[in-house]
C-alpha cells in the first residue's frame, strides 16, 4: 500500500480539526451537567422527542435520529424514564415496537436546559467566527458529511434547520 502521507498544511488542519472533536463535547458535556444534571446524549434524545410530533418516536427511528445503537439508546431512555423525563409504550401501529413519548417535565426540562445550551454552543462555536466563517463552516461540515453518510440516509435530519 502506497500511503500518500498528508502534507504539512493538511496535517497541521487535521490535527485542529481534532482537537475540536475532542475538546467540544466534554465542553457541552459540562454545562449541560453542571446546570441541568443532563449528558450531552440525554439532552440530544431529549430534545429529538421536542421536535417530533407528538412528542413521540419509535425507539429504532429515535436511535436513527442520534445515530445511537439501539442498546445505548435503552440504557439512556431508561435512565430518563426513571427521572420522569419520558417514557416509553408499545406502538399502536405494531405492538412489536416501542414508542418513547416526552413527558411535561422531559418537555419543561428541554425548555429549561435550552438557553444555557445554546449560549455554551455560542461561546465555543458561533461567537468564535465570523459571520462567513459560520457559512464556511456550514459547507465544510455538508463536505465531510457527504463522504460520512454517502447514501444521504441522514440527509433531512442534518438540514432540517435550512431555509
Amino acid at each position: 500500500m502506497n500511503t500518500e502521507w498528508l502534507s504539512p498544511e493538511q496535517l497541521s488542519a487535521w490535527v485542529r480539526f481534532i482537537g475540536v472533536v475532542e475538546l467540544l463535547p466534554g465542553a457541552l458535556d459540562s454545562q449541560l451537567r453542571r446546570d441541568a444534571q443532563l449528558t450531552h446524549f440525554d439532552y440530544y434524545v431529549l430534545s429529538q422527542l421536542s421536535e417530533a410530533p407528538g412528542h413521540t418516536l419509535r425507539m429504532t427511528a429515535l436511535a436513527d435520529r442520534t445515530a445511537a445503537t439501539l442498546a445505548r439508546l435503552s440504557h439512556v431512555v431508561q435512565r430518563l424514564e426513571t427521572r420522569g423525563l419520558l417514557e416509553r409504550f408499545p406502538c399502536p401501529e405494531d405492538r412489536r415496537a416501542t414508542n418513547a413519548r416526552l413527558t411535561a417535565d422531559g418537555l419543561q426540562k428541554v425548555r429549561d436546559s435550552a438557553p444555557g445550551h445554546v449560549a455554551t454552543v455560542r461561546e465555543y462555536v458561533i461567537d468564535a467566527l465570523t459571520p462567513e466563517q459560520v457559512t464556511q463552516l456550514g459547507a465544510i461540515s455538508d463536505a465531510i458529511l457527504a463522504r460520512l453518510d454517502p447514501g444521504d440516509d441522514r440527509t433531512a435530519l442534518y438540514r432540517r434547520y435550512d431555509r
